[in-house]
């Protein structure tokens, strides 16, 4: 009996001594996607231009990082402190902890380097080699044409400074030690020519990132095999809205969607006669950045829809919204 004891005595110091050296690599060692690059990027007005189209409506940087009205049907930007931050991710939104967007406007990355953007947007290391967690889907950017990205952080040096002090994120455990693992290197991409519609429509859905919710989560991962079909849930004051199947599935995705109909879907929210209805306690919302969405140009739409069509149909019936 004492030797059965002594043995497994042993394997638990192992097993403790494993655990330790796994939290020790975990902590102090990642995470480990390189220095941040000598990078100087040149302010020409092609790409602050460029940078505004994909801040604005296609990787929507400006969702996050600004004020959104919840009172108003999917909470369209204020367009009173624009870059500014603020913008809560916690726990009532199934999160792992409160993350708060950062301030990215000339006040808040003023005493960041080009390259120390391009690092923290493409693979999710912060100025001071911390992980971010990526609710900035950095994994989605790190696949982006250089290029693009140099135009985003042209473009964030434009803003106004908006004189705003962000408290840090509080991820919780163990999130606040598996966060190291979460950053990755880049694998940066080309921007194809217009010509080619099918491969700009991928790289328009890769950079806006639409599969990250319009996927089934569990425990913060995508569920394998529930890419595009829907199904993640969003927990709002009034109740659950769940993401739609965005599949080319015709019964319960976008199949039976004419191309007309998918560009109709965003541009509705350009129109001059639509007006933003105002949304009670009670009422159904959507995370969905409508507004900001609604800029992205006709032709991009098309091409992202043509994609679109080209996926696995998922078979996934989601109910919208189920309210408190």
């Amino acid at each position: 009996m004492k030797k059965l004891f002594k043995v497994i005595g042993i394997i638990i110091l192992l097993f403790v001594v494993v655990a330790v050296a796994a939290a020790s690599y975990v902590t102090l060692a990642l995470p480990n996607v390189g220095d941040a690059p000598e990078l100087t990027v040149e302010r020409t007005p092609a790409r602050v231009e460029r940078g505004k189209y994909l801040a604005n409506h296609v990787t929507v940087c400006m969702d996050c990082h600004s004020t959104r009205d919840w009172n108003l049907f999917a909470g369209p930007i204020t367009g009173v402190d624009m870059g500014s931050g603020g913008e809560i991710f916690d726990q009532k939104l199934g999160f792992p902890g409160k993350f708060i967007s950062k301030n990215i406007t000339p006040y808040g990355i003023g005493n960041w380097t080009d390259g120390e953007l391009f690092r923290a947007i493409t693979t999710g290391v912060n100025k001071d080699g911390k992980a971010m967690f990526p609710v900035m889907p950095y994994h989605a950017y790190g696949k982006m044409d250089p290029e693009d990205v140099h135009s985003i952080i042209a473009y964030l040096r434009t803003l106004s400074p908006v004189k705003k002090d962000i408290p840090a994120s509080e991820p919780d455990f163990p999130v606040s030690i598996l966060i190291n693992t979460m950053p990755a290197k880049a694998a940066p991409g080309k921007r194809p020519s217009e010509d080619n519609i099918l491969a700009t429509g991928e790289y328009l859905v890769t950079s806006a990132s639409c599969v990250d919710c319009h996927s089934k989560r569990e425990k913060g991962n995508i569920v394998p095999g529930s890419e595009f079909g829907g199904g993640q849930e969003f927990k709002l004051p009034s109740g659950t809205v769940t993401s739609q199947n965005i599949s080319p599935d015709v019964k319960t995705g976008i199949g039976s969607w004419s191309e007309d109909a998918f560009v109709k879907r965003f541009k509705i929210y350009k129109d001059s006669n639509y007006v933003t209805p105002k949304v009670g306690p009670k009422d159904m919302n959507t995370v969905m950045p409508w507004a900001m969405y609604s800029g992205i140009e006709e032709k991009d739409l098309r091409a992202m829809y043509a994609y679109l069509r080209t996926l696995e149909p998922k078979n996934n019936m989601v109910t919208k919204f189920v309210p408190n």
